[in-house]
């Protein structure tokens, strides 16, 4: 999709090198392909002393693509994703099962200097979600809003700005109905964008707290990927992933208190094999 993109991509980047891959749970993913294109994914969590299983398929048909996931809780997921219903458009229908109020609809605009989303809870009294943003030449200003036509209050109001260029992304973002003012900067070390550091300032204003976050990514090799990151609380987390094999990526993290090492730390270990 072309233009600015949508607001939830404003300081997308710095979250993801913050918080993207950092888990610490024991998971396996199994995906495979069927010679008709029906790709088949299994996943298995350990969370705690917890298993958790799914089962999802994909099937893509020309400008359609339909995901069946379900879980070891009896849900079943289905959603349906079309292209160009209208010029610029995706349409994401989203169906859930026992629970029929979880559903909703999205629908998604881009054009060359602007970029819509609506959201609408499938239920009798909705929720409904509006996000708009404007740019061009790498800069954007975006804003979203959130409404329960049950209650008549709005659930969320926030507006951003960001800035992107091949070589840095910056990001101010008000959230929290204006309670919160996040911003963040990311440093892009080489042209692929695998080498990076990332800064970022939370400031909430009800109760005076600042959070300040650094961190980075650093490609060791074209196989392997190393990243941390450190807060000024004193949690040090850091993670390693490596490609075992084209498109199966074994990812090992880890997190633990700088100030208080005598508590135990956290480890996850993750494998997802692809063919």
């Amino acid at each position: 999709m072309k233009g600015p993109g949508l607001f939830s991509d404003i300081g997308k980047k710095a979250k993801d090198l913050l918080t993207r891959d950092y888990s610490y749970d024991q998971k396996l993913t199994i995906s495979t392909r069927s010679a008709t294109g029906v790709a088949l994914t299994s996943g298995a969590v350990k969370k705690g002393g917890l298993y958790a299983l799914d089962v999802s398929t994909q099937y893509n048909y020309k400008n359609t693509l339909v995901d069946v996931k379900i879980d070891t809780d009896s849900n079943i997921t289905t959603t349906f994703t079309v292209l160009d219903v209208l010029p610029y458009t995706k349409t994401i229908a989203t169906f859930k099962l026992p629970d029929r109020n979880a559903g909703k609809m999205e629908f998604q605009y881009f054009h060359d200097h602007a970029a819509f989303s609506s959201v609408v809870a499938l239920k009798q009294t909705p929720v409904v979600d509006l996000s708009a943003s404007f740019g061009a030449h790498g800069v954007v200003f975006g804003a979203e809003a959130g409404f329960d036509t049950s209650s008549g209050i709005f659930t969320k109001y926030n507006a951003g700005v960001g800035l992107k260029k091949p070589e840095h992304d910056v990001s101010v973002i008000l959230a929290d109905k204006g309670d919160t003012l996040r911003a963040s900067y990311v440093y892009h070390l080489d042209e692929k964008q695998r080498s990076s550091v990332v800064a970022e300032i939370n400031r909430k204003f009800s109760t005076n707290e600042n959070t300040f976050t650094v961190g980075g990514a650093y490609a060791v090799d074209p196989q392997t990927t190393v990243k941390a990151r450190l807060n000024n609380s004193g949690k040090l987390g850091a993670l390693l992933q490596h490609e075992v094999k084209p498109k199966s990526i074994l990812t090992i993290s880890g997190e633990f208190e700088t100030k208080a090492l005598d508590r135990t730390p956290k480890f996850g270990l993750a494998l997802a094999l692809k063919p």
